[in-house]
């Protein structure tokens, strides 16, 4: 009898994932543990091994295909073995009542190296980031098919651009890079059009276009933007960073600090809203936007309000460097209340940044910059900041959403106050 392969849940709020790309065709033999497919979920590349040996007889999703969890994908079995047609649903061996605990370790073992002694010696060239395998062929990264198909097309495969996560190459890079080459050789040098590159919308970056195109269109967005008083806090910083000069303190970790104690002093602003349903939280987690290539990540630190201000610098820094190194786990992008998206280090003045769903807020910082101020009658020199608040209009009114910015910008200006 075939096995199945199904779309498996990795979360307790992974509710679908998305194929990104077959390494195996329909008639390929299949090994225990070999990666056959690669999937998105939460923002996060992982690849799906698989847990039977056999033929891959039947695949039922394409590239980009939108899948339901533990919904059947395709089937592995012996050679002349017989699959249905079409995708039958949901796996008969997927059970959709686990724990936290049982998800827990299902995300842990997609994101580690979990294979046994023997295999770990025998591939020593292997390594897991975020659930993709990578070889040691070359610093490159690229998908077995890609790969693959490098080599029947006698391509060297450094000199191709990859779409995916951290520049990954995928199989249809190859082929759009040899298309490429093919039309280059064929036009006559005095006759070459000017190259129009394009690239399709796929994997993450596509996900994440649809999520900002559904809060946007959703959501009724209110912006209020206000103005603040950096100096005290620059001060504050220079003065932290004096003691600590090995491990410095960040703005972020500053206006991390800062949104916690606005948070716990309005309440009503720390909510999700799904299904007609407000959730007032009483954890104060907060994800700061996180650029990272041509993708956007959304590390989030938990109960920042029980945190002093060196320990969210210290899980700030992880989850950073996670999120730049592709070793985000989905577990660490989850359970967000409110979102800080910073642009001061690109000289942004100010801008409207877009609600994270289910969240009913963000916060959104601009750059520094002199300006002139009147204070006891003399003209003198204030640094100051565009901070811009976005929020849920069907959730949040002005009034509270305007004493939350008061609250935000009295914080910053008296930083002695996020001692108490």
């Amino acid at each position: 009898m075939p096995n199945e392969i199904f779309m498996p849940k990795l979360s307790s709020t992974m509710a679908e994932g998305t194929v990104i790309e077959w390494f195996k065709d329909e008639g390929d033999t299949i090994e225990i543990g070999e990666p056959i497919l690669e999937i998105m979920t939460d923002k996060i590349n992982i690849e799906v091994e698989a847990y039977h040996e056999g033929t891959l007889l039947k695949k039922y999703f394409k590239a980009d295909d939108v899948v339901p969890v533990n919904h059947v994908i395709g089937y592995i079995g012996e050679e002349g073995e017989e699959a249905p047609d079409t995708a039958p649903g949901l796996s008969s061996e997927a059970s959709s009542e686990k724990t936290e605990e049982e998800y827990s370790e299902e995300v842990k073992y997609a994101s580690s190296d979990n294979r046994g002694p023997e295999e770990k010696t025998s591939s020593k060239s292997e390594k897991t980031v975020s659930g993709i395998r990578e070889t040691d062929l070359g610093k490159v990264r690229a998908t077995p098919a890609a790969r693959a198909l490098a080599r029947n097309k006698e391509i060297d495969i450094q000199d191709i651009s990859g779409s995916g996560r951290n520049g990954r190459i995928h199989k249809q890079d190859v082929a759009d890079h040899a298309s490429s080459s093919a039309e280059r050789q064929q036009t006559p040098v005095s006759h070459q059009a000017t190259e129009v590159r394009t690239e399709k919308l796929k994997g993450s970056r596509k996900i994440v276009a649809d999520r900002m195109a559904d809060s946007s269109t959703s959501i009724p967005h209110v912006t209020i933007d206000f103005e603040v008083e950096m100096d005290s806090l620059i001060d504050l910083r220079d003065r932290v960073n004096q003691q600590n000069p090995d491990n410095k303190v960040s703005f972020n970790d500053l206006f991390i600090l800062i949104t916690s104690k606005a948070l716990s002093r309005h309440p009503e602003i720390n909510i999700t809203f799904e299904n007609d349903e407000i959730r007032y939280h009483d954890a104060k987690n907060i994800g700061l936007a996180v650029a990272v290539g041509k993708e956007l990540l959304v590390p989030v630190i938990k109960n920042t309000d029980s945190k002093s201000l060196l320990s969210i610098r210290d899980e700030g820094k992880d989850l950073i460097s996670k999120a730049r190194d592709g070793k985000l786990s989905p577990m660490e992008m989850q359970e967000g209340t409110f979102t800080i998206s910073n642009l001061g280090m690109y000289s942004i003045k100010q801008f409207t940044p877009i609600i994270n769903k289910p969240q009913a807020g963000i916060l959104g910082i601009g750059g520094t910059i002199d300006k002139p101020a009147v204070y006891d009658g003399r003209l003198t020199n204030k640094k100051v900041t565009t901070f811009s608040l976005s929020f849920d209009h069907r959730v949040i009114n002005g009034a509270p959403a305007a004493a939350f910015c008061n609250t935000v910008k009295q914080l910053a200006e008296n930083p002695v106050e996020l001692i108490f």
